[in-house]
C-alpha cells in the first residue's frame, strides 16, 4: 500500500522548531547536496543571473553556493534559528525586517542583496510577494510536507515559477510501511499527478 501508514501523519510546526532547538537537523547536509553539483546544468540551462527558489531552506549551503555565481537566492524557512545560522556560519552580514503582507513573519537579506530569506509558513508566500522563480531546487521540501498538504504546496509551486523554469526536485525510495515519517515516501506516479 504506497504510502498508507504515512498518509495521515502530521508533523506541526512545533515539532520543526523543536527539531532546530535540539539539534536534530539530520537532513541538514553540511557539504552540500551531491545532486545539485551533478545536475546544476540542468537547473541553470545555460543561463545565468536567474532567481532562484528553495523552499524549506533550512540553512542550506547550497544558497551561498549559488548566489557566489551570480544568482539571487530566495528562501522560505518556519525556524529563525536556522536562518540566522545560515548567515553567521557563512560570515554574511544581514539584516532583518517585517514583511508588511505577512502577519509576524520576517525576511533576512545579505547586504549584498542576493540572498533573501523568508521567516514564516511557506503558505503565507505568493507570487505577490515573492514574486516569480527561474529555478526551483527542491531538496528536501516536498518529501517533509505533510501527506495531506501536498496538493496545496505544489499548487503554490506551480504559482511561483515561471513558465520556462526548471525544477530539480530530490525524493527519496523506501518502504513507508518502515518508517512513518519525515522524510515522507512520495512515489513517482504521485509526483507526475501532482505536478501534470
Amino acid at each position: 500500500s504506497d504510502a498508507g501508514y504515512q498518509k495521515d501523519r502530521v508533523v506541526t510546526e512545533e515539532e520543526w522548531l523543536r527539531k532546530w532547538e535540539m539539534g536534530n537537523i539530520g537532513f541538514h547536509k553540511e557539504q552540500g547536496h551531491p545532486l545539485l553539483q551533478k545536475y546544476l546544468d540542468v537547473l541553470l540551462n545555460g543561463r545565468s543571473g536567474l532567481r532562484i527558489f528553495f523552499p524549506l531552506c533550512g540553512k542550506a549551503v547550497e544558497m551561498k553556493w549559488l548566489a557566489d555565481m551570480g544568482h539571487s537566492v530566495v528562501g522560505v524557512e518556519v525556524s529563525e534559528q536556522a536562518v540566522k545560522e545560515f548567515f553567521s556560519e557563512h560570515s554574511l552580514p544581514y539584516f532583518e525586517e517585517p514583511v508588511p503582507e505577512i502577519s509576524g513573519a520576517k525576511i533576512f537579506q545579505s547586504t549584498s542583496g542576493n540572498i533573501s530569506l523568508y521567516c514564516c509558513s511557506i503558505y503565507d508566500l505568493s507570487s505577490s510577494i515573492v514574486g516569480k522563480f527561474d529555478g526551483v531546487w527542491d531538496r528536501g521540501a516536498l518529501v517533509a510536507v505533510n501527506p495531506c498538504d501536498r496538493q496545496r504546496y505544489v499548487s503554490l509551486m506551480i504559482s511561483l515559477v515561471e513558465k520556462s523554469s526548471s525544477y530539480l526536485l530530490v525524493t527519496v525510495l523506501y518502504d513507508p510501511n518502515k518508517h512513518k515519517g519525515p522524510p515522507f515516501y512520495v512515489p513517482e506516479s504521485e509526483i507526475k499527478s501532482l505536478f501534470g
